[in-house]
């Protein structure tokens, strides 16, 4: 077989060589993803059902990385101050417990004994309770000191879809921790939050709130790219099968 035969396959050859290692990099990319996903999912489950330990003491908060506390369950004491708390919009897609649908999760400061302030999301209220007074069964009518167990939080990540908030107004769409103290005038404030755990049936706020259900769809993504390298393979080979023959 002559080599002029092959001639106009080369570069058609060489450019799908290059797409099949771009096709299938990417198809090993999303197999490192999917292992990388499925481990943080595991160690998501194991910390969020964990027995609650102690908080991290104050000396230690300006060191912790997100990466390390998310998620992980924990046990506080102090005292509420009602007076403070702001409401985060949230609609819930379909409801968890008793309540759903739009409405509000209420982030109070929890004061601890040594003076500093932990943001607590104590949960969800519908927003036909938002007032306090349509919800008198609230934990703010209880005073005093608190024991509070929950899960160990950053601030919540904004997409281009998040309103932008308006502190003047108590209006907040995202739990913004750092924002959320600012305007709060909290000196000495944690830079995380505790997502408060459920409380007793029908209670407001209604606790235990937080989403543990990730996106997991890496395998699929993998199965794609995989999929298009074997199909481009196939239509090479037909072409160039083809050509080879047209060439005879």
């Amino acid at each position: 077989m002559s080599a002029a035969r092959w001639k106009p396959l080369v570069a058609p050859g060489l450019a799908t060589l290059a797409a099949l290692a771009l096709l299938i990099g990417l198809g090993v990319w999303q197999l490192q993803r999917l292992a990388w996903k499925e481990a943080l999912i595991g160690a998501v489950a194991e910390r969020a059902r964990a027995a609650p330990t102690d908080l991290p003491p104050e000396s230690d908060w300006p060191a912790l990385n997100p990466a390390d506390y998310e998620y992980r369950h924990v046990r506080l004491s102090g005292v509420y101050d009602i007076a403070s708390q702001v409401l985060v919009f949230r609609a819930l897609e379909q409801p968890r417990g008793r309540y759903g649908g739009q409405g509000y999760l209420v982030m109070t400061p929890l004061r601890l004994a040594g003076g500093a302030a932990v943001l607590v999301n104590r949960g969800f209220v519908p927003q036909d309770q938002r007032p306090q007074d349509q919800r008198p069964q609230t934990l703010a009518a209880r005073p005093g000191q608190a024991v509070v167990t929950g899960l160990m939080r950053s601030s919540e990540p904004r997409n281009a879809f998040t309103p932008a908030d308006d502190p003047a107004r108590g209006q907040w769409y995202s739990r913004d921790v750092g924002a959320i103290a600012a305007a709060l005038g909290l000196a000495r404030a944690a830079p995380f939050s505790i997502d408060a755990d459920a409380g007793a049936p029908g209670e407001l706020p209604q606790g235990g709130e937080t989403i543990l259900a990730f996106p997991n769809n890496h395998l699929e993504y993998a199965l794609t790219w995989f999929g298009l390298a074997l199909a481009l393979a196939g239509v090479f080979a037909a072409y160039a099968f083809a050509s080879l023959r047209r060439a005879a």
